[in-house]
């Protein structure tokens, strides 16, 4: 949650719904709005995590980053 008046808080937030908004519901129309709630949990469980590659994470998914993360502090 930003403070009044700090965009800066909020700055993640509005990165992941401005490409959710590009890569996937400007493309599409939904007839209810269950089929729109199906497709945003479908680009966010079976593509954003998993797959699609973050430039902050060393161009790896948020998955792939997490896990190598966590074998990282298994072999500390």
């Amino acid at each position: 949650m930003s403070r009044r008046g700090n965009c800066h808080d909020n700055a993640v937030a509005e990165s992941f719904f401005q490409l959710l908004k590009r890569e996937r519901i400007r493309r599409k129309i939904y007839s209810t709005r269950q089929d729109a709630r199906a497709d945003v949990f479908d680009y966010i469980e079976m593509f954003y995590n998993p797959k699609r590659r973050h430039g902050f994470n060393n161009q790896l998914s948020p998955v792939e980053f997490e896990r190598q993360h966590l074998l990282s502090l298994e072999s500390v």
